[in-house]
């Protein structure tokens, strides 16, 4: 389910296992997942794109040091068509519900979109989740948003004929894609107003063109790239595993980081004194994912540029409304208010997944504190895997944890052909000592102390648990993908 950079990982380790009987669902009308959604301007990765890319699948002709979101696409265009997973894609196919047949012992999956391949139903021995991080954008929760007379658009939903020249421009939320997107929004718009709810670390950006000397030595010696790939995924774990996780050992760290990015580089960036004061976060660097930018603070230096920081009371005809009474008129409102993230029970409650004895997946997210086994399985669900489960974030990179959980998934599904086996389902006890473990190695980390109190981060769930990340080094996820015992699992026939 899904055919963006997980669902074309998991295509690419079945066919490399010799596993050809598989489909690709996908709902839209392209591959490519968070790129292909996303092409607002100034799209891009956010860690080095050297670590942002298989292992066995190097390009050595990324333009820049952090490339921006059209070269990634072309990426997962090239996956697809190199390891021939064209064939296996089936567009405009939306998985609207997941039901475990116990007698069939077969997922039924109800389909929806216009021009799907299957009709209204297709079974399926074993179903992989493929639906990412962010699985659909977070509704307008602001009254009045229908009766706005200009244009409203979404980050994740942009629209490219939309001039905003000379337009006055609202940008709602200051997440990560506002960063990218508000320095070239201030550039063309006439004015633009920036509705903060909770200021973000924003640190340099060393984004530099790849020399075309160092291009050809990828293409001629891809040993020396690959070395450059792992460096570049390393130097992301170091912070998120080795410095956050283990925040307890040397607090001093953060700390020390934290006191230079506000005495210097806020310092540097924005010149009123107060718009600083505002613009600089109140919790620790590292709550919740800071942002790489050059241009997004200084941006706040021009004088078509305001920082709001009043609550939005509700959307008018003409513009926004404030709780202080003001009332700003726009043209465009750009709403960059983040997503639903795979652990929202929402996701589930619009496309339900109906796992063995009554099993309502939505159901057990609400009431229960999230678990699973590497990442990957939850009892249950037999058959079932996620390439994103709970504590299954990997070191640094996204293609990290592919590689980590399509090893996984393949080991354990070609286990099950071997004893001849029609379910398999992890077991409740190693389930349970195996969050116990992330539980236990996150106690030590920034996300368990009051530092993070107002960083109103995407990484605690719904429960108060920082349930996104593997509190492990990339090296012993992918050691564990490998060795895990088998018998985690019950296989019946």
């Amino acid at each position: 389910m899904g055919a963006g950079l997980s669902g074309i990982g998991m295509g690419i380790a079945l066919r490399r296992a010799g596993i050809e009987d598989f489909v690709i669902l996908e709902r839209a009308d392209d591959i490519g997942g968070t790129w292909r959604d996303n092409t607002y301007p100034g799209v891009g990765v956010d860690i080095p794109v050297q670590g942002y890319q298989f292992s066995f699948e190097l390009n050595p002709r990324w333009s820049r040091l952090y490339a921006n979101g059209a070269e990634v696409k072309a990426y997962v265009d090239h996956l697809t068509d190199r390891y021939g997973l064209r064939a296996h894609v089936r567009l405009h196919t939306e998985v609207v519900e997941r039901v475990w047949d116990q007698s069939a012992q077969v997922w039924c999956l109800r389909l929806g979109g216009a021009g799907n391949h299957f009709g209204s139903e297709v079974t399926a021995r074993f179903v992989v989740s493929a639906i990412g991080l962010f699985v659909d954008p977070k509704p307008v929760d602001l009254p009045g948003a229908a009766g706005f007379a200009g244009t409203i658009l979404h980050s994740a939903r942009w629209d490219r004929t939309c001039d905003l020249s000379g337009k006055r421009v609202a940008v709602v939320g200051t997440g990560a894609s506002a960063v990218q997107l508000v320095p070239h929004i201030a550039r063309q718009a006439s004015r633009l107003e920036v509705y903060q709810r909770t200021p973000i670390w924003v640190t340099p950006k060393l984004d530099l063109p790849t020399p075309r000397t160092l291009m050809w030595l990828f293409q001629r010696m891809p040993r020396v790239q690959a070395a450059v790939r792992v460096a570049a995924a390393r130097s992301v774990e170091v912070l998120l595993i080795d410095i956050l996780v283990n925040h307890r050992r040397a607090p001093f760290i953060v700390h020390g980081m934290e006191r230079l990015t506000r005495a210097l580089w806020y310092r540097w960036q924005v010149r009123d004194p107060d718009t600083r004061d505002r613009l600089t976060p109140r919790y620790g660097l590292g709550c919740k994912r800071a942002a790489l930018s050059n241009t997004y603070l200084r941006a706040f230096n021009r004088p078509n540029v305001e920082l709001v920081t009043d609550a939005i009371e509700r959307i008018t005809p003409g513009g926004l409304r404030t709780v202080d009474g003001r009332e700003r008129q726009v043209d465009v409102i750009v709403l960059a208010t983040g997503f639903r993230t795979a652990s929202d029970p929402e996701n589930f409650r619009r496309t339900p997944v109906r796992g063995r004895d009554g099993f309502d997946l939505a159901t057990h997210y609400t009431e229960h504190r999230l678990h699973s086994y590497e990442g990957i399985s939850i009892p249950g669900l037999p058959n079932h895997f996620m390439m994103y489960g709970p504590y299954g974030w990997v070191g640094g990179a996204w293609h990290q944890m592919v590689e980590t959980s399509s090893a996984h998934i393949v080991r354990v599904i070609t286990e099950a052909r071997r004893r001849g086996a029609t379910t398999v389902e992890v077991r409740r006890e190693p389930t349970a000592r195996w969050t116990r473990q992330m539980r236990r190695r996150l106690e030590t980390s920034l996300w368990a102390t009051r530092r993070c109190a107002t960083a109103n981060s995407f990484y605690y769930d719904h429960h108060g648990d920082v349930a996104y990340v593997r509190p492990t080094s990339s090296r012993q996820a992918r050691r564990a993908s490998r060795t895990f015992p088998l018998d985690d699992y019950v296989y019946t026939t």
